[in-house]
């Protein structure tokens, strides 16, 4: 998990600055107009100044007497003995005795500031409006990678890993990544050109006062940083909490009628307060930690406006320094603390983003399934030969499933694969489907390997109808043409035929709205047998030249079932088909029955030869029909309790 290892930030920050190359041409004109805007920011105090100089030149100029000049004035005062009002007029700029505020002047100099304001603040507007484009199409293209990648992670990683645990890092982790960059990209340009701008200024009205306001930097830096190393590994656990979360909550919803039967309302709650209180701690010791640096810096910052007020206010009295100068190097000092200080609050948002593009990165890093041939192998008509030579596979490289199976499938034969659970079955079923890939051996198809296959054009010539039904929102036609290639039409005609046979046309007519009955995952209007029969029918739409039903009718009703196989021997007719049951009576008519145990075809034959031969079938039929709570039962049930077994999932 990545709350378990440290976060390698330099990294990290390195791929995610990486990602917004392509938008480079759009960040330049980000920086050009955040110069602008924070040219005309850094110019405002300065005239701001001057229009404070002319008002205050106005004020001490009509208490002096007319028709002198400056200078007069300034020696009458030290001759009057007030050395320190004269060192205060010396230093005036545009006084002139006894005339009051120029409010011509002084009207040109707030229009000038005006303008400059407002054009700041429409080249910054424009500048937000770029980064949020530049933002949002970055995040458009990394949930797009992620959403590609997904599509190339092998099944094997999705064992592995909890649903909830990858939606986490999908939408999560990605919208923090996006909220991280809009809140930091243009301030963090803002920000450091204001800092440049403010301190090129402080130099030029003031190197002394500059000095002295540069004094709190370091301790701005140190304060920072140490903060930053405390609440960096809270904000990995903080993320990889919510992921244990949100795979908690996903869970415990998906199976929420399985908690409610077995009454594990209670537990749940209290799982669902361990992971919720862990990740409290942690945002809370994240958000807490972090928070510190603005209240921190803000001190700081006061500290520093009080040491520059001070230093200021006795160079004006000792008329080195304008009122206007001193006002305008007080705002600049409030200006160059306050960019330091949200460069300093964004840590902790840089902290979160990076995190979770840590989490994101370690998803897009991941093992992908071995890629499709270039140029791949065609076979052109799938006649439907399925060949399994000397084929060996294992979940995990210990505990070996199956090994060295040879099984040839001719065209049109229907393959019964019956056996205890964990023997196998479905693992069959996977490595054809290329669900996994073997571990030595191949797989033909009409005498082609199926890795010189790519798996689409492979998965195309396959229908394949599970145990687990699964629908997406949506009316219940959109659902039965889902397995309709593309570029593939199927007339109304057809698709009458279909629901007809498999006796969906029948129930869904009953409904309001016919084929526009909008369903879900969960069913809504229709019940678990009536979506069996929906994903039968749709592999009916299909028309491939291979079927795998596996355990296809376990959900509706033993009347239906009877009528559902008739269409089902329709179906199969001139196709390859292999058909997983647990109940030996739907499976009579197969032109082949294998037994599997332990991954090993232990016997095969058609249904009456088998129980002529008293074996594995035998006992399994018998355990079924003559004795169901007998020893043979019991066999069986030891059979599926192998390791092996339990690894190969069906």
């Amino acid at each position: 998990m990545p709350g378990e290892k440290a976060l390698d930030f330099r990294s990290t920050l390195r791929r995610f600055a990486g990602g917004l190359r392509p938008e480079r041409v759009s960040i330049a004109a980000v920086f050009v107009l955040g110069v602008a805007s924070v040219a005309g920011a850094v110019a405002g105090p300065k005239l701001l100044g001057n229009a404070t100089n002319v008002i205050f030149a106005g004020v001490v100029g009509s208490q002096l007497p007319a028709g002198i000049s400056q200078e007069q004035a300034v020696q009458g005062l030290r001759e009057q003995g007030q050395d320190q009002v004269a060192d205060l007029v010396s230093g005036m700029v545009g006084l002139v005795p006894g005339e009051g505020i120029d409010f011509t002047r002084l009207a040109s100099v707030l229009a000038w500031v005006l303008a400059v304001y407002v054009g700041s603040f429409l080249f910054g507007w424009l500048q937000g409006r770029i980064t949020a484009i530049v933002v949002q199409r970055s995040v458009y293209r990394l949930r797009g990678e992620v959403e590609s990648k997904l599509g190339r992670l092998p099944l094997s990683y999705f064992d592995r890993n909890a649903r909830g645990e990858i939606l986490s890092r999908v939408t999560n982790d990605i919208d923090n990544i996006s909220q991280t960059l809009t809140q930091t990209l243009s301030q963090l340009v803002t920000a450091v050109l204001t800092v440049v701008g403010v301190l090129a200024m402080m130099f030029w009205i003031s190197p002394l006062l500059a000095v002295v306001a540069l004094v709190t930097v370091p301790l701005s830096v140190i304060v920072t940083t140490q903060i930053a190393k405390r609440s960096q590994p809270q904000f990995i656990q903080q993320w990889a909490a919510t992921g244990r979360l949100n795979a908690h909550v996903e869970e415990m919803y998906t199976g929420h009628t399985l908690v409610k039967v077995y009454g594990h309302q209670q537990a749940a709650i209290e799982d669902f307060d361990r992971e919720n209180d862990e990740l409290y701690q942690a945002s809370f010791k994240a958000q807490f930690i972090s928070g510190t640096i603005q209240p921190a810096m803000g001190f700081l910052a006061n500290l520093n406006y009080v040491v520059v007020a001070v230093v200021g206010g006795l160079r004006v009295a000792s008329g080195t320094m304008t009122l206007g100068d001193v006002q305008a190097f007080i705002q600049y000092s409030r200006q160059f603390t306050q960019p330091i200080s949200q460069i300093a609050s964004m840590m902790n948002l840089f902290q979160s983003g990076v995190a979770s593009a840590e989490r994101v990165y370690d998803l897009l890093d991941a093992d992908e399934q071995t890629p499709d041939p270039s140029p791949s192998t065609s076979v052109g008509t799938v006649r439907g030969r399925v060949a399994f030579e000397d084929v060996s596979f294992s979940y995990v490289p210990e505990v070996p499933l199956i090994e060295h199976l040879d099984l040839a499938v001719e065209p049109g034969q229907t393959i019964a694969i019956v056996g205890p659970t964990g023997a196998g079955k479905t693992t069959l079923v996977n490595l054809l489907m290329r669900f996994y890939d073997v571990s030595s051996g191949r797989i033909t198809l009409d005498g082609v390997d199926t890795r010189e296959m790519t798996r689409d054009a492979l998965r195309s010539s396959i229908g394949m109808v599970l145990q687990d039904t699964w629908l997406f929102t949506g009316t219940i036609e959109e659902n039965l043409r889902y397995g309709v290639r593309d570029g593939v039409e199927v007339d109304e005609d057809t698709f009458l035929a279909a629901t007809r046979a498999t006796h969906v046309d029948q129930f869904v007519r009953s409904l309001p709205d016919g084929y526009d009955t909008v369903i879900d995952d969960e069913g809504g209007s229709v019940s678990a047998g009536e979506k069996q029969l929906l994903t039968i029918a749709r592999a009916f739409l299909a028309d491939p030249a291979i079927l795998v039903l596996d355990e296809a009718t376990s959900s509706v009703d033993t009347r239906t079932e009877v009528l559902v196989q008739q269409a089902m021997n329709a179906l199969r007719s001139g196709r390859t088909s292999f058909v997983i049951a647990h109940r030996l009576s739907t499976i009579r008519d197969a032109d082949v029955i294998l037994v599997m145990e332990h991954g090993d075809i232990v016997e095969q034959g058609s249904h009456d030869e088998l129980l002529a031969a008293g074996g594995a079938y035998a006992r399994l039929y018998e355990s079924q029909f003559a004795a169901p709570v007998g020893a043979e039962a019991v066999d069986s049930v030891d059979s599926a309790a192998d390791p092996a077994g339990r690894q190969a999932g069906g």
